[in-house]
């Protein structure tokens, strides 16, 4: 007959070798419907033809800005990708999701721990120290998959971080840009409504001299001075609007006011050229929000067979070696070691409901995720059709805009002549000079909703999105 202690290790084996068993043999319930969506996706973009654009292969979407060739606007994009305070806490949230993931993925292993103890004690005839040392060890085997469940959903949040992380590089860069062609307009209407301010001033002058001359009436003068005023309140206006611009780029950019800024160049934006747009399925597979979506689906479903297996019962194997004596220099005798080998079959009986709870829980976990990823597809979507359709409204506006402003720019030229010369009244130049004005503002901002319509179609398209292993761009 074998030793107690050699039926205890066989014992123990056997009991390793079925549990382990059990782990490789179980099947945890799965839910592959859960990452697959019957959404059917359009063939080609609806508004295309309308907006001057072309299905190809697109130049290095990610870095979009640079197709814009300003210095400037690449230096604002930049400089809020390495210091926006969003970027920052996205980051810290990708951490802290790489660290849960760790964390579920210890779960899967044994525990360890380490002990050392000393105690007197005393009786009637004698008292003495008692050194002990020993090392314990716990492991629950993953029968039903749960602990792997957990690891899934683990990883799954991972991927969902770093997705969020990419969204919010894609919509700082685009709301930089946005700012930068804000700022832009506000600048260049500005320097319009200056020189109509100058041409306005010099007009209430020659009518002022006028008016002494008998020339003209004091109503003439009255009309010129209101309309004066009136532009001096839109500098007004433009000016406040300009530091606006400003400052939003500065709290994009982490700076504070008052630092050096790099000014947004004279010349209109002009989009990239040759822009060409990837076909609407890729753009589902390269936007940052859909692929997050996907990923907090993918977790809910591995939640749910966490939340499955938690019903079912659970197989521990647990250990000890423990050494006790008088002294510490017989502690490590064999003569002192006790072993101890422990297997648990724990199976819930009554928890008033919870478990079940929890499965429905995460059942309707599941469901939100699902509706949230089939609301990002069509979102995305909607944003690629909605910015195609504003490229081919501003494009035709600007056109527009462009030819009136060179017949209002003619006829103010003309109204001002025949004013200084006496053939026309007062009225005729202020309507030239106030229609002048309004269709140049007018075509400043349709020009920087044409740059803005361009930005957004690049959000749209995923355009900035870099891979959580990346660093920032320089």
């Amino acid at each position: 007959m074998k030793p107690l202690h050699a039926r205890v290790r066989w014992c123990g084996a056997t009991l390793l070798v079925g549990a382990c068993w059990l782990a490789g043999c179980a099947q945890s319930p799965s839910h592959p419907e859960a990452a697959e969506l019957v959404r059917p996706v359009p063939a080609a973009w609806q508004e295309l033809d309308e907006s001057g654009l072309s299905i190809g292969a697109a130049q290095d979407p990610a870095r979009w800005w640079e197709g814009w060739d300003d210095p400037a606007l690449m230096a604002w994009v930049q400089a809020a990708l390495q210091a926006n305070t969003d970027l920052r806490a996205a980051l810290a949230a990708l951490a802290q999701a790489r660290a849960a993931r760790d964390v579920a993925q210890a779960a899967t292993l044994p525990t360890v721990d380490a002990s050392v103890r000393a105690r007197r004690q005393a009786n009637e005839a004698a008292a003495g120290h008692v050194w002990s040392a020993g090392l314990d060890a716990s492991w629950e085997l993953d029968v039903w998959g749960r602990r792997a469940a957990a690891l899934s959903a683990g990883e799954a949040d991972l991927r969902a971080s770093a997705a969020t992380l990419a969204w919010t590089r894609v919509a700082l860069a685009a709301e930089v840009a946005l700012a930068y062609f804000d700022w832009w307009s506000a600048r260049e209407r500005l320097l319009a409504a200056e020189q109509s301010l100058a041409a306005q001033n010099d007009s209430v002058q020659l009518t002022a001299w006028r008016v002494q001359a008998g020339l003209a009436t004091q109503q003439d003068l009255d009309s010129a001075r209101a309309a004066l005023e009136q532009t001096r309140a839109s500098v007004a206006a433009l000016r406040a609007a300009q530091r606006q611009a400003q400052y939003a780029l500065t709290l994009l950019a982490a700076r504070t006011p008052g630092e050096p800024l790099a000014e947004p160049r004279r010349e209109p934006p002009q989009p990239p050229i040759g822009w060409t747009l990837p076909a609407p399925a890729q753009v589902l597979t390269q936007r940052p929000d859909v692929a997050a979506a996907q990923a907090r689906l993918q977790a809910a479903a591995a939640r749910l067979q966490q939340a499955e297996a938690a019903q079912r019962p659970t197989l521990t194997l647990s250990g000890s070696l423990s050494w006790q004596a008088p002294r510490v220099s017989d502690l490590f005798d064999p003569a002192a070691l006790t072993r101890q080998l422990v297997a648990s079959w724990v199976a819930p009986w009554f928890d008033g409901g919870q478990r079940a709870a929890q499965r429905r829980q995460q059942q309707a976990v599941l469901e939100q995720a699902r509706a949230a990823l089939e609301g990002a597809l069509l979102a995305a979507l909607r944003d690629v059709e909605n910015a195609l359709v504003a490229v081919a409204a501003e494009r035709a506006r600007v056109q527009h805009l462009q030819a009136a402003e060179a017949a209002a720019e003619s006829a103010l030229r003309q109204a001002t002549q025949r004013h200084r010369a006496g053939l026309s009244d007062l009225r005729t130049l202020l309507d030239a000079q106030r229609t002048w004005l309004a269709v140049r503002s007018e075509r400043i901002a349709a020009q920087a909703q044409l740059a803005a319509a361009h930005v957004r179609l690049a959000k749209a398209l995923g355009g900035g999105w870099f891979s959580a292993s990346e660093p920032n761009p320089t």
